[in-house]
């Protein structure tokens, strides 16, 4: 796949849990560390918009496009 999720990065520049930001976020434990190792095939917007409000950071913090034939 093309776009890397690098939720895990800012988590560590942030120094917030996974179950931290899962409560402060509103979602499950188990549905956000799908999203930090990239089991998931999409990421609905309001849940981007919460992380990112949270992290105090920008959705191209978290989402990264690497061309696949590099």
């Amino acid at each position: 796949m093309s776009i890397i999720l690098r939720l895990d990065r800012v988590m560590a520049d942030r120094k917030i849990s996974l179950n931290e930001l899962a409560e402060l976020v509103g979602i499950s434990n188990v549905n956000l560390s799908n999203l930090k190792t990239g089991k998931v095939k999409a990421v609905r917007f309001s849940t981007l918009d919460s992380i990112c409000r949270v992290l105090k950071c920008q959705p191209g913090d978290i989402l990264e496009y690497k061309d696949d034939e590099e």
